[in-house]
């Protein structure tokens, strides 16, 4: 067996407790009604970005008293960026490149025995299914209490294969639980997963669909399973490709499929291509419940496991939460290459999702170098809205001084460098993609927005940098609370500065502005109106 140099799920969480970004979680916690409602205070309760955390439940309980053998996760795959960075084993800086790199150059993994498979130290099979042994033996949190119908699997990865070319797909589809051996599944069929594609080419065969569900695993097989890869790429490829190395994996119990080896749990089974069943309500990522419909159903017919495994879950619904956050660097990735290097727009620095609230679906902004043709500016945005089926309601060019994962600064730059009837255009004729549905209608629309900076403007009026960075240097030494900087939070020159200016700043900041003002006192005029801006008359005008 080829040694592993990812970390599984285990050896991950060391790292979050080394790190300080885990918290573990020794009283009882009832998994139904207390479990994601406590972490979700993390997010809903004025909690910053940096003071978000892991959390590790070892004592879970149901309504019933029902004790469980398994911890839970919640957020430890993605409940910060900080946390991100740890299972991804890079930067966020470097995340686009490592994507780019991984999707171009897959790896096949490399298969093992079962006897070498952690995820097959226990195998529970037909009437242990159904004597406590099934998907009532799985501490699956209820999400959303009070909304929610059931427990529902939510990072749970579905693996698939399209029956003629026999490639794995594997994607993150919400499972409700709905008895110890029949779980739903639900793949959106807006965003064309590949899990719905593969069930439709099953369905046309008329068979079933062979299935395995991955519940916890290497944080890689995370956050590749959430990323959307081009058709006909198998995520776990791409997985090895983001370590540099092959993962291990093991052909499943009683499905033809290849699953992680180093799995915590997998669930195989049968998805039904004949019938649906009503499933949900569910509280979705989109920040609504989600309300009844008829969606896939998997008849199980196997459960295997780590004799210590552990219960992966990930809060999502309203964002932020590590939902958005597993996925967006993932897609930001995937949008950036796509308009750099297919569009070959290399004037596109970055595409960024707007997340709080809107989950990253929604708002787009794309982050243009200066001075870049209006041209290219407009295909971006075309091209970003017509990139996938239901993506880019608003789409938003800015150029590189604006942050453009900040709403403050995109709203600032809207206000300033758009003027409406010039630069923004409707596109009608979307899809109304994952959101509360319209059933009167069904149709959206794109608005193309271009507020990059169109000529010259005054300085961003804030303090130059280095009077901010020495401020900063006072702040600290005053032991204040540790600044977190929001950009512009210096003062930068966008093209209408002229050297006098400069030199009469300069005099300010050395307490010599009395020359200033003999220089203001010099230049008394008694023919122009009030608010006249010096920069509109000309050298003769202003000197007679």
């Amino acid at each position: 067996m080829t040694i592993s140099a990812y970390r599984d799920l285990h050896q991950h969480i060391q790292a979050l407790k080394e790190m300080g970004l885990l918290i573990e979680v020794d009283r009882e916690i009832n998994k139904d009604t207390e479990m994601h409602p406590l972490v979700r205070w993390q997010y809903r309760g004025g909690i910053s970005e940096s003071d978000r955390k892991a959390w590790l439940f070892k004592n879970v309980v149901d309504s019933k008293g029902r004790k469980f053998d398994m911890p839970v996760l919640v957020c430890g795959l993605a409940g910060t960026p900080a946390i991100y960075e740890v299972g991804m084993g890079c930067k966020l800086e470097e995340v686009n490149d490592l994507w780019t790199s991984a999707i171009n150059s897959p790896l096949v993994p490399n298969q093992v025995e079962a006897s070498e498979a952690p995820c097959q130290e226990l195998i529970f099979e037909d009437k242990a299914l159904l004597n406590g042994r099934g998907l009532d033996d799985l501490p699956i949190p209820i999400s959303t209490p009070g909304w929610d119908n059931a427990p529902y699997t939510s990072s749970s990865h579905f693996i698939t294969k399209d029956p003629a070319t026999n490639v794995q797909n594997m994607g993150t589809y919400r499972g409700q639980i709905k008895s110890p051996n029949r779980l739903g599944m639900n793949t959106s069929t807006e965003l064309r997963t590949g899990g719905y594609i593969n069930w439709l080419s099953w369905k046309k065969r008329g068979e079933k669909m062979p299935c395995a569900v991955v519940i916890g695993c290497p944080p890689v097989i995370s956050y590749a399973s959430v990323q959307k890869v081009p058709e006909g790429i198998d995520e776990l490829h791409v997985a090895g490709a983001l370590v540099g190395q092959p993962l291990n994996v093991v052909k499943a119990r009683t499905v033809d499929l290849l699953i992680p080896a180093d799995a915590e749990v997998v669930i195989e089974g049968y998805v039904d291509t004949e019938y649906l069943e009503p499933e949900a309500p569910f509280g979705e990522s989109h920040g609504h419940v989600n309300l009844q419909e008829y969606n896939g159903f998997m008849d199980v017919t196997a459960i295997t496991r780590k004799k210590t495994a552990i219960v992966a879950s990930w809060v999502s619904q309203v964002a932020p939460s590590e939902s958005s956050v597993i996925r967006r660097y993932a897609y930001e990735s995937r949008n950036t290459s796509y308009l750099r290097n297919v569009l070959g727009i290399q004037q596109v620095i970055t595409v960024k999702g707007h997340e709080p609230l809107t989950s990253l679906h929604r708002v787009h902004a794309i982050v243009f170098k200066n001075n870049t043709p209006p041209t290219e500016i407009w295909r971006a945005m075309y091209g970003l809205a017509a990139f996938r089926q239901a993506e880019g309601k608003w789409i938003i060019a800015v150029s590189e001084d604006i942050d453009g994962e900040n709403a403050d600064a995109l709203f600032w730059s809207m206000a300033y460098r758009c003027k409406p009837q010039h630069d923004i255009k409707i596109l009608p004729h979307q899809h109304s993609g994952h959101g509360p549905r319209d059933l009167e209608d069904p149709e959206d629309a794109s608005v193309l927005i271009d507020a990059t900076l169109k000529g010259t403007f005054p300085p961003i009026s804030l303090p130059k940098q280095e009077y901010m960075e020495r401020a900063a240097e006072i702040w600290n030494e005053l032991g204040l609370q540790k600044l977190n900087r929001e950009s512009p939070w210096y003062g930068y020159d966008l093209g209408e500065w002229t050297e006098e200016f400069e030199q009469m700043a300069n005099l300010a900041v050395k307490s010599e502005y009395w020359q200033t003002g003999k220089v203001m006192a010099q230049r008394r005029r008694n023919d122009v109106a009030m608010n006249t801006e010096v920069r509109t008359l000309n050298d003769t005008d202003e000197n007679g």
